[in-house]
C-alpha cells in the first residue's frame, strides 16, 4: 500500500466531532438559575466554549461572582454529567469518516479541554469511543490546550513522530496547539468558531469526508 501523509489524527471534540452546544449552554443556565443569577442567551454561552469547564463557568459568572466559581463549577459538572447526550450528536459525516480512517489503520485520538471522564462518556454514548486509541481531556495532564503537552503525550503513547501527526479542530486554540507542538493542522468549516481558523488562512475542510484525502495525500 502507498504511504500516507499522516499516521495519527488527533481530533478536538466539541465543535469538531460533536455539536454539544445546546447541552453545554443548558447546563450553564441551570447553574445560574440555582445560584439565582440572571440566565444568559445560548448564543452568548456558545462564545464561552472551548477552554474547559472551569473557564466556561467562570465566563458565565462574570467578574462580579467569581468568588462563587468553585460552587458553580461543581453544580455544572454534576448537572452536565447527567445531560451529556440530551441534544448532543456527531456532526453529519463524522461517524462515517472516523470509521473509514479506522478501517485504513489510521491511529485516532481525541484531545479536548473537556474533562477526560466526560469526554469518554460522551464518545461512548455516541458509539464512537472504540475507534479512538487515546483520549486526553483538560484534566488529564497538568496543562491543557493550547499547551502542546497533550499532543506530545499522544505522540509518545503511540510512537508517532510529530511530522506524521495531524490535529483537526475548529478554533484558534487548536491551531495554536498544533503550532506549539510542531504538528500539522487541519481546520473544519463547521463547529463553534471556524471563522478563527479561516482568518488565519489555514487549510480548512468543508465536510468530514474530505479529511480522508488530507490524511492520505497531505
Amino acid at each position: 500500500m502507498p504511504s500516507r501523509a499522516y499516521d495519527h489524527v488527533v481530533f478536538d471534540l466539541d465543535g469538531t466531532l460533536v455539536d454539544s452546544r445546546l447541552d453545554l449552554a443548558a447546563a450553564v443556565d441551570h447553574v445560574l438559575e440555582v445560584l439565582q443569577l440572571p440566565v444568559l442567551p445560548f448564543e452568548t454561552i456558545y462564545r464561552f466554549i472551548g477552554e474547559g469547564a472551569r473557564r466556561l463557568v467562570q465566563r458565565a459568572l462574570g467578574p462580579a461572582h467569581e468568588g462563587r466559581l468553585d460552587e458553580a463549577l461543581a453544580l455544572f459538572l454534576a448537572y452536565y454529567g447527567q445531560h451529556l447526550l440530551d441534544h448532543t450528536y456527531p456532526y453529519p459525516g463524522v461517524a462515517e469518516t472516523i470509521a473509514a480512517l479506522h478501517a485504513r489503520g489510521v491511529i485516532l485520538s481525541v484531545l479536548s479541554n473537556k474533562p477526560e471522564a466526560l469526554s469518554r462518556a460522551l464518545l461512548a454514548g455516541l458509539g464512537l469511543l472504540t475507534h479512538f486509541t487515546a483520549v486526553i481531556g483538560g484534566d488529564s495532564l497538568p496543562a491543557r490546550k493550547p499547551d502542546p503537552s497533550g499532543l506530545w503525550r499522544l505522540s509518545e503513547l503511540t510512537g508517532t513522530p510529530p511530522e506524521r501527526l495531524l490535529l483537526v479542530g475548529d478554533s484558534r486554540i487548536d491551531l495554536e496547539t498544533a503550532r506549539a507542538a510542531g504538528v500539522a493542522f487541519c481546520g473544519v468549516a463547521w463547529g463553534i468558531r471556524p471563522d478563527e481558523v479561516l482568518a488565519e488562512g489555514q487549510r480548512v475542510i468543508e465536510c468530514p469526508a474530505q479529511l480522508i484525502a488530507v490524511v492520505e495525500r497531505g
